[in-house]
């Protein structure tokens, strides 16, 4: 049986430009769009609102918040995957990359469990029963300052849907953590530790690091390889750095944390991304680069909403009022990350393509969510 959607009237957020005009959706597919105020026969009549492609996330925490809502309470994973899934749906997001640790420090007072692939397996089966209403992928944090990396990476193969491999590395003094006491009021406040604890804890992040450091990140990469996964790179802080990730073949820059790796990651042709909450709250909570001075240098490619979904549109939206460009700052939620993720069948309005499309009101500074569609079923 053939489905057939019609989105009339709204303005249609295309590649490089805005026009007022209608979407023909048949059996999931982007088949016309058609310039004009018409509302056809059977079409929705979208009021002039946005229609914009459905945002694409390469890295939240979102999941890892529902799954422990508190510190110490660990909630039912189901109910939990699909809380974040409906969230995801509600502010725009039709593809998610769930970013899942792998890498573990099983002992000590700074201890951190693996629980990646036993997670997965849940998130799965429940993509299985249709219980999600969005496309979801997998995003592995290889963190590399760990005792268990490579053994849980093993777990994993090319049948998980690993879309990304991200090297992280979170060793005392360095990347993001270059000024330690921010590390130190962070960990000390979630773990309870006196200040003869945190330095026994720096003393032994910077001892497993010089012991697994180079032989977790070979690993991590090949293992990336394995999987068919793009590989990104994590705070890269200098240009030395990012000329290392260009060797590994990384494509991706999450947070670079100065504009000198970011300006390196433009040289190497890595694309960059910064975090959505960092665009509009003017500044890193760190105390890195800020995204909004990379935006104005023309060094930033792609958002992430990290800790907050509902950042993601707005932060597209305050790009394109910033640039002048609404299309060009949809783009960087849209259209850049399927690029940099290798989607290459989503991430704009256009025959041919994946109709997961979202409609936009704006309220003030405050963008709305009307209707969210994936592969032309609305889902939210």
């Amino acid at each position: 049986m053939t489905k057939q959607l019609i989105l009339a009237n709204a303005n249609v957020v295309l590649e490089n430009e805005v026009i007022r005009g209608a979407v023909t959706v048949i059996n999931g597919v982007i088949t016309a769009i058609d310039p004009g105020m018409a509302i056809p026969s059977g079409a929705e009549d979208m009021e002039g609102d946005l229609l914009c492609p459905g945002l694409i996330e390469l890295h939240t925490d979102n999941l890892e918040r529902h799954i422990q809502p508190r510190p110490k309470v660990d909630w039912p994973h189901a109910a939990a995957i699909v809380a974040h899934d409906a969230e995801l749906a509600g502010v725009g997001i039709t593809t998610v990359f769930d970013a899942m640790r792998v890498g573990s420090i099983p002992s000590g007072k700074g201890r951190y469990l693996k629980y990646a692939r036993s997670l997965s397996k849940e998130l799965w089966g429940l993509r299985e029963a249709g219980a999600l209403r969005i496309s979801h992928y997998l995003h592995l944090r290889a963190e590399v300052c760990s005792e268990t990396l490579e053994e849980e990476m093993a777990e994993f193969g090319p049948e998980d849907r690993v879309g990304i491999v991200s090297l992280m590395d979170h060793t005392p003094g360095q990347r993001q953590f270059r000024d330690i006491s921010k590390l130190k009021s962070y960990v000390m406040g979630k773990n309870n530790m006196s200040e003869d604890d945190f330095a026994d804890h720096v003393a032994n992040l910077k001892d497993m690091r010089d012991r697994n450091g180079e032989r977790h990140e070979t690993v991590a990469v090949s293992e990336a390889n394995r999987y068919g996964a793009v590989l990104a790179s994590h705070d890269d802080t200098t240009a030395d750095h990012v000329a290392v990730s260009a060797r590994h073949g990384i494509r991706l820059a999450e947070f670079p944390t100065t504009v000198e790796a970011a300006r390196a990651c433009h040289d190497h042709g890595i694309a960059v991304m910064m975090g959505a909450p960092n665009l509009i709250r003017g500044g890193s909570h760190s105390g890195n680069v800020a995204a909004g001075e990379l935006a104005e240098l023309g060094l930033l490619d792609i958002v992430s909403s990290d800790y907050v979904p509902a950042a993601l549109l707005s932060s597209a939206l305050l790009l394109g009022d910033m640039w002048g460009n609404t299309a060009r700052g949809i783009a960087t939620v849209t259209k850049a990350p399927a690029d940099a993720s290798g989607l290459t069948d989503r991430g704009r309005i256009a025959t041919g393509e994946r109709a997961d499309m979202i409609r936009v009101a704006r309220i003030g500074d405050a963008p709305m969510v009307r209707s969210t569609w994936v592969q032309g079923k609305r889902v939210a």
